[in-house]
């Protein structure tokens, strides 16, 4: 059984229901492309428990999956039977953070811009990252913070390097921004 440092799973999707009597699960993925979620072979899943309380991750590996229609299924070993598949509605899908793939520099995962404050190429504070998002076009970034006047602000800042993002320092965990603090 994996140690429960939460840190170390990164969320990938969830089971949301099952597909035909041999056990294939129906999976929403967080991936891009969501395809890329089926490219793991060992996923971790937690259910949330009768009372709402979460339970231990558990280690499945993936025997398949593959599109059907607009949406992904997936066979798990140990996993045969539609009865099997239904208990496992509702799980989130995790892997560990080391089987991701290593990135180029200036190449970042979502789970690692999360958190980091964020200011303007002035030197005005906008607050931390709190989520991103794609629209389609491009990624978003959703800034929570507080105007002049100690009101709540977010501001939702294009993820375009160069245009809107100038520079991304993990290890100071800042970005900084081209943005009108008031927008």
């Amino acid at each position: 059984m994996p140690d429960e440092d939460s840190s170390q799973y990164i969320l990938l999707g969830e089971i949301t229901g099952v597909s035909g009597l041999k056990g294939w699960v129906k999976v929403f993925s967080h991936t891009s492309p969501r395809l890329q979620i089926t490219e793991y072979n060992q996923w971790f899943l937690q259910k949330k428990g009768n009372s709402g309380s979460k339970e231990l991750w558990q280690s499945v590996k993936l025997k398949g999956g593959k599109t059907q229609g607009k949406n992904i299924i997936a066979l798990l070993e140990g996993v045969q039977y539609r009865d099997q598949a239904e208990a496992l509605i509702g799980s989130t899908i995790a892997v560990k953070s080391d089987q991701l793939e290593k990135l180029s520099e200036g190449e970042f995962y979502w789970k690692d811009l999360i958190g980091l404050n964020v200011e303007t190429i002035e030197g005005v504070e906008l607050g931390k990252i709190d989520w991103l998002f794609n629209t389609g076009s491009n990624d978003v970034i959703t800034v929570k913070g507080r105007d002049a006047d100690g009101e709540k602000k977010d501001h939702m800042i294009p993820y375009i390097m160069d245009d809107y993002v100038i520079s991304v320092s993990l290890e100071d965990s800042l970005m900084v921004v081209d943005w009108d603090p008031d927008f």
